[in-house]
């Protein structure tokens, strides 16, 4: 019996021991609980539909403050707090379309914010931008020789997921009286526009007559068509039409006033027929909305103006000069001399030789004739100009001699 006491107590002090030194059991999580599912992790990329009214494109149209076209680099950027986001260049005619919340149609500036994975994200699974993202945001329009335009866009209203953000009007840096396009086209209907381009492209590859339907269906559809008009004008004029020619130049200059083409094609038939008096008319209004016409030149002057002003100028000169108007001829034909573009009309040296000379200027007169023979030794009536310089030289000489009595 004292034996088995003895194991007893032993016994009794041994268990808690080994107790302590058995590792304990894991404690499970209490999400593993059998009867909840574990939450799944959210992925940061996974998009999310955005809140508010979903904008998909921005639509407009930029035009210029007098209505003349607007250039061929007009750029509308999207620039948000401060940060270029997009950019889009205008159509030839100035209309644009920015569409929104896509990478694939986004052009961003290297100073533009990058984008987030999850914005990126989002763009590819829904295309458009919430409203609300526009509030911070100014729609730019540049160009070279105009001022910058910028309009805001907060609280415009989006109307089938566009917002439509009308006419941005830019402003030329310095003043243009006349023009060389007509402003009119940018009111033509996109038919009528259309029709235009594929006249222009039949006269490129050299189909007058295709190029002449076209510009007849552009002037049908729209007539106030002033720059069609002038290009069917031409096609007549080639074809020897030259009353309806005529009758195309009037009624595009009658458009549009400021449309100068049309003014100097019916110059330019005007001087071939002698009628002085329409010349001058005509060059009259072109010259007018120079602004060299304006200007106190004395220097050469490189116009890089399409239409080349020193025609009118030449035009204009002859007709002062058939008409006796001595002055206004030698100043138009000194304005003509001052462009770069003089081998166009090296007559024009024979014309002011004739002013000097019946103002007794014999030597500035020789000058004249020398550099018309230059430019034009072949031409058909050098021999006729050879034999008015020697006249020239014998008159000068013999002022000469009578102001000075001691010449030998």
């Amino acid at each position: 019996m004292r034996i088995f006491l003895t194991l007893a107590l032993a016994m009794a002090f041994l268990v808690p021991v080994v107790a302590a030194q058995k590792p304990p059991s894991p404690t499970p999580p209490a999400s593993a609980s059998p009867s909840r599912a574990a939450s799944p992790v959210t992925s940061i990329t996974e998009p999310t539909q955005p809140t508010g009214d979903l904008v998909m494109n921005l639509l407009g149209r930029v035009g210029t403050e007098d209505g003349s076209p607007v250039p061929n680099d007009v750029l509308l950027e999207r620039v948000c707090n401060g940060s270029v986001r997009q950019q889009v260049h205008t159509s030839s005619y100035g209309d644009f379309s920015m569409r929104l919340g896509s990478r694939a149609d986004s052009s961003l500036d290297a100073s533009g914010e990058q984008s987030s994975q999850s914005d990126l994200a989002r763009k590819d699974a829904f295309p458009g931008i919430s409203q609300r993202e526009l509030t911070n945001c100014d729609l730019r329009a540049s160009a070279s020789g105009f001022r910058q335009s910028v309009i805001s866009l907060m609280g415009l209203e989006p109307s089938g997921g566009s917002i439509n953000v009308g006419i941005i009007t830019v402003q030329r840096t310095t003043k243009i009286e006349g023009q060389t396009l007509s402003a009119i086209p940018f009111k033509a209907s996109k038919d009528a526009r259309k029709a235009y381009d594929k006249g222009l492209d039949a006269e490129r590859r050299g189909k007058p007559a295709d190029a002449r339907k076209y510009f007849e269906t552009a002037v049908k559809i729209y007539p106030r068509y002033a720059s069609a008009w002038f290009q069917l004008g031409i096609s007549l004029q080639n074809d020897n039409q030259k009353d309806a020619a005529r009758t195309a130049y009037t009624q595009a200059a009658t458009i549009d006033t400021k449309f100068l083409p049309p003014y100097l094609s019916l110059a330019s038939m005007a001087y071939e027929e002698g009628n002085w008096t329409e010349v001058l008319n005509l060059t009259d209004h072109i010259l007018n909305l120079d602004p060299l016409n304006h200007a106190n030149e004395t220097n050469y002057i490189l116009d890089l103006d399409p239409l080349n002003c020193s025609e009118a100028y030449y035009y204009n000169a002859v007709a002062n000069y058939k008409l006796n108007r001595m002055e206004a001829a030698e100043k138009s034909g000194l304005k003509a001399e001052h462009s770069l573009l003089l081998t166009h009309f090296p007559q024009l040296h024979v014309l002011l030789a004739e002013i000097y000379a019946r103002k007794s200027n014999y030597a500035t007169a020789i000058a004249e004739i020398q550099t018309y023979l230059e430019l034009a030794p072949h031409a058909q009536d050098a021999d006729q100009v050879r034999e008015q310089l020697a006249k020239l030289k014998s008159l000068d000489g013999a002022g000469s001699a009578h102001k000075n009595p001691d010449h030998q």
